[in-house]
């Protein structure tokens, strides 16, 4: 019997993403013991409308060193995959100066700097805010 060693970048990146979808969503520890003051804390502003040229340098595919990727449509819907599991789904929400903020369920952060992608200056490499992990362009 073989037994196949995982990567430790893989194995952080997965345990980073699971930390950052728990946390972002708002919880805060108690299993929803004070739903109410929960539910009006984590409040989002409405998702703006974003034309197909504020995210047309993000449009394609973006592959991560932990075989797992971005994906974005001309009209800023994109997703964040590993294999077939869908880790993030929703709307690049443009910020200028290459920076793009993901929305979280629906609505818009706003202040959420960690949930996010950054763009090189070449076009061709973008950074993910919650994992500093580097993505590259998918070639067509």
């Amino acid at each position: 019997m073989r037994v196949r060693a995982r990567s430790t970048v893989s194995l952080a990146g997965l345990a980073a993403a699971a930390a950052l979808a728990l946390t972002a969503c708002g919880g805060d520890g108690d299993g929803g013991a004070r739903a109410g003051a929960t539910a009006t804390a984590t409040r989002l502003a409405p998702v703006p409308k974003v034309s197909p040229a504020q995210v047309k340098p993000l449009v394609g595919r973006w592959v991560g060193p932990a075989r797992d990727y971005f994906v974005f449509k001309a009209d800023g819907t994109g997703a964040w995959k590993r294999g077939k599991r869908t880790l993030w789904s929703g709307q690049a929400i443009p910020e200028g100066g290459g920076r793009f903020r993901f929305s979280w369920q629906g609505g818009d952060p706003q202040a959420g700097t960690y949930w996010g992608v950054r763009l090189a200056e070449d076009g061709r490499t973008l950074v993910f805010a919650g994992t500093n992990q580097t993505y590259t362009k998918a070639e067509r």
